[in-house]
């Protein structure tokens, strides 16, 4: 074998410390950035929550009479899916 050639593999000695500390950060980052965003949802998870069970329990309601009054129910609908849409949307 000639002594005169000599190949660099492409890689240099590192502490444990110079490798763990940018892994390290990187990791805090995602674990921070996944803590913040599960929060947002379950607030808004929370929220639809509460906001549809108002009316289940009025469904349910007086269970022994057939019919349901139910006033302006197209523009109270209408009302209700916007007010969802933005819950869902982070708007709300």
């Amino acid at each position: 074998m000639d002594n005169d050639i000599i190949f660099d593999f492409g890689f240099t000695a590192a502490t444990e410390e110079e490798l763990s500390a940018p892994i390290l950060e990187n990791a805090q980052v995602a674990v921070s950035t996944s803590k913040a965003e599960a929060t947002e949802v379950q607030a808004r998870l929370d929220k639809l929550y509460s906001a549809v069970k108002p009316l289940l329990e009025n469904l349910k309601a007086n269970p022994e009479k057939p019919y349901i009054h139910w006033p302006n129910r197209i523009e109270k609908v209408d009302s209700f899916a916007a007010m969802l849409k933005d819950i869902y949307d982070g708007k709300k």
